[in-house]
């Protein structure tokens, strides 16, 4: 190992600063870099583990004497530091990618569009209840680096978003789930299609024919790309329309899973989770433990008492006969459209955030059958009006979650449920999704 191998890290959240306790548990030189201001609770950590950094600014001297750069993955390629260290080719890679490099673990990683943070978190409860001594990373959980760093887990499952996928060279899943592919982050792409499915497509890259891909045939993107490359990965597809002799399908309302290890068959209504798009994510999850080898068992137990992801269709308080259902996780068109189309009652709509370039007529068919009133949430509600002026006969404009909680317990008036499933970034009004969910419970709570 070369000690002497300067490491920069861009970022000191959770992911900058797990890369850098590794690289200097690993021996290396280490700087942490960050454009804005670090957060107390990552200062704290830092200054306990001796790691030198900045805040508020990006000292190109120190940076671009780097040996390598591990950057955050809400950086972007076309950020103009990123362009200098790539004229001057200097290796910039991910904190996943810096982390792989170190552990022998099992890696069972997760991406998609949508459902990838309920799929790893049901997937890493099935782990745990098998005994296997696992840990969560990625997306969700700590970061991949700092637990290498600190823990010797056997396997980790590691939830991966796009953004994670584009900075991986070397890295490899020995199991790689793909829950769907829909337009998502495509003014990170370019505003191209194909820019972002072959990102998502980066999770099964190195892998080999000893190594798993569980993947959903129903996703047509998904389809069509597997038609057009080679790839020598076990696949384990899975279904609820079509009988398939290997994965997962559904066959009169039972989930079958099948393959060389396992033939397991369980009533849908006994899942934990209800709704098309969390069937599909216990059969992803089923898929991984077979293929890990866990006992049928454990497996259905595991489907049947998981309790599911805050801030994704979680269901909150009942007020005066009106359900409210936060689903701030949802922050794509996608999303929203399994969020309405689980929806029985009819729904007031809290939608609104910072747009992606988002599609509103994907919504229009469940729009008319399901929601009565539509509350807007958001600096910019343009492209909401344009998409449902004169198809719902209310809609409002607010720019608080106080304000949408009341406008929408008001309308409701005890016959409808309210949901809030933006469809869209949180950064206009909120700090995270996390905290508009957070907020939209506060508000709840206070009717």
């Amino acid at each position: 190992m070369d000690s002497q191998k300067n490491i920069v890290v861009l970022g000191a959240g959770e992911s900058g600063v797990g890369a850098a306790i590794l690289a200097q548990s690993k021996g290396f030189p280490v700087f942490v870099s960050d454009k804005g201001q670090i957060t107390s609770n990552y200062c704290k950590i830092l200054k306990e583990y001796n790691i030198p950094f900045e805040e508020g600014k990006h000292s190109e001297e120190l940076i671009l004497n780097a040996s390598e750069v591990i950057k955050s993955p809400g950086i972007p390629d076309t950020a103009p530091l990123i362009k200098k260290l790539n004229d001057l080719n200097i290796p910039v890679i991910s904190e996943i990618e810096f982390a792989g490099r170190y552990s022998n673990a099992k890696m069972i990683c997760i991406t998609g569009s949508n459902g990838k943070t309920t799929t790893t978190l049901l997937l890493y409860h099935m782990l745990k209840k098998a005994g296997i001594h696992v840990g969560l990373a990625g997306n969700v959980g700590h970061s991949l680096a700092r637990q290498v760093a600190e823990n010797d887990f056997s396997h980790f499952v590691v939830e991966l978003s796009s953004f994670q996928l584009d900075g991986m060279k070397q890295f490899k899943a020995d199991i790689a789930i793909l829950m769907n592919i829909t337009p998502d982050h495509l003014d990170r792409y370019d505003y191209k299609m194909k820019n972002y499915i072959d990102s998502k497509f980066r999770i099964i890259q190195n892998q080999t024919e000893n190594d798993a891909f569980i993947f959903c045939q129903d996703d047509e993107i998904i389809t069509k790309e597997l038609e057009q490359i080679s790839v020598q990965v076990q696949k384990h597809p899975f279904s609820i329309y079509e009988c398939l002799p290997k994965g997962a399908s559904l066959k009169n309302d039972e989930l079958i899973i099948k393959n060389e290890n396992i033939n397991l068959n369980m009533k849908q209504n006994e899942l934990s989770l209800k709704g098309k798009h969390n069937t599909y994510n216990s059969m992803a999850a089923g898929i991984a433990g077979s293929i890990l080898g866990i006992r049928n068992e454990v497996i259905r137990e595991s489907l049947s008492d998981f309790k599911g992801v805050e801030h994704r269709l979680e269901k909150l308080s009942n007020v005066n006969g009106v359900d409210f259902i936060n689903d701030s996780k949802a922050t794509n068109i996608n999303s929203t459209w399994y969020a309405l189309e689980s929806m029985d009652d009819e729904t007031v709509w809290i939608v609104g955030g910072v747009d992606k370039g988002n599609d509103y007529n994907e919504l229009m068919d469940l729009v008319k059958e399901k929601v009565k009133a539509i509350v807007c949430l958001g600096i910019d509600n343009s492209k909401i009006h344009q998409a449902f002026d004169g198809v719902i006969e209310t809609i409002v404009d607010t720019n608080s979650m106080q304000d949408a909680v009341k406008t929408a317990f008001e309308i409701a008036n005890g016959e409808a449920t309210v949901l809030l499933s933006p469809a869209c970034a949180s950064f206009d009004l909120f700090k995270s999704y996390e905290d508009r969910g957070q907020q939209f419970k506060e508000e709840v709570l206070k009717l």
